[in-house]
């Protein structure tokens, strides 16, 4: 399955308000069905993580971590992923992340198959 990024400001907002919430403690996740054949993902930083340094360390590694995850899933029906890190992402060993994004994934596809 490919990764790809959610970039336009509507579907992002459509994600948030619509979309089925997965918490952890290193990110917020709201997921929601797209029709497409590709997971698109979306991170955010809030400012209390701290400057642009940490948010933007943050964003890349919650990203590269998810990305690496979706290339592990097989293909399946794809997916829009709205993902906020929360502070402790920046302290978070690399292989903690992995761990997290692939429960998550795996929740969201238990989930996506329920319904």
């Amino acid at each position: 399955m490919d990764a790809a990024r959610l970039r336009r400001d509507a579907d992002i907002a459509v994600v948030w308000s619509e979309g089925m919430r997965i918490q952890h403690s290193l990110f917020a996740l709201r997921a929601r069905p797209n029709g497409l054949d590709v997971i698109r993902v979306a991170v955010a930083a809030p400012r209390s993580l701290g400057r642009a340094v940490a948010r933007n360390r943050s964003r890349r590694r919650l990203r590269e971590a998810f990305r690496a995850e979706i290339v592990r899933l097989a293909s399946g029906p794809g997916s829009d992923l709205v993902i906020v890190a929360r502070p402790q992402t920046a302290s978070a060993a690399f292989a903690d992340l992995r761990t997290a994004a692939a429960l998550a994934l795996g929740s969201l596809a238990e989930r996506a198959a329920a319904t």
